[in-house]
């Protein structure tokens, strides 16, 4: 799966390239991108996919975060770090406007999301900048419209 996910990253950043090299597509690169389809995770009774983005224009590597789901929460969509193994905030499902996600203080980032009290979760605001960025790019919001509501292993 590593070998896949590696392969399609390389296959995502060359499309990326020669999309950038053509004058006329120069604004249709990816910077960032989520997952085409949820996967369940049987072990852990959740659905996730992938958030990738590019933390710079000049950047030639996607970095990555996972969106996790869990049908037992279905309000919330929680975004995962796995390079600092912690969860650092979530998208209120269905919202719209301003008030989508909310981000974690660092001290409140946990690697467990039962160690993280509902109180820490500050009140819903914008979607939070794209992780490492420097010129200020907001994060899009996750594909929430075809969340999986029962698990199935092969969706």
């Amino acid at each position: 799966m590593q070998t896949r996910r590696h392969m399609l990253r390389k296959m995502v950043a060359a499309a990326g390239a020669m999309l950038a090299t053509t004058p006329l597509c120069r604004a249709a690169t990816f910077r960032q991108y989520y997952g085409a389809r949820w996967i369940y995770h049987p072990a852990r009774a959740y659905y996730y996919t992938t958030y990738y983005y590019l933390p710079s224009p000049q950047a030639t590597t996607y970095s990555y975060h996972y969106c996790i789901y869990y049908p037992a929460q279905p309000r919330y969509i929680y975004y995962y770090n796995p390079v600092t193994q912690a969860y650092w905030g979530r998208f209120e499902v269905g919202s719209t406007g301003e008030a989508q996600y909310s981000l974690l203080e660092p001290q409140d980032r946990k690697q467990d999301l039962k160690q993280i009290p509902e109180q820490a979760f500050p009140k819903p605001g914008r979607m939070p900048m794209i992780p490492g960025t420097s010129d200020e790019v907001r994060m899009d919001s996750p594909p929430d419209a075809n969340l999986p509501a029962e698990p199935q292993a092969d969706r």
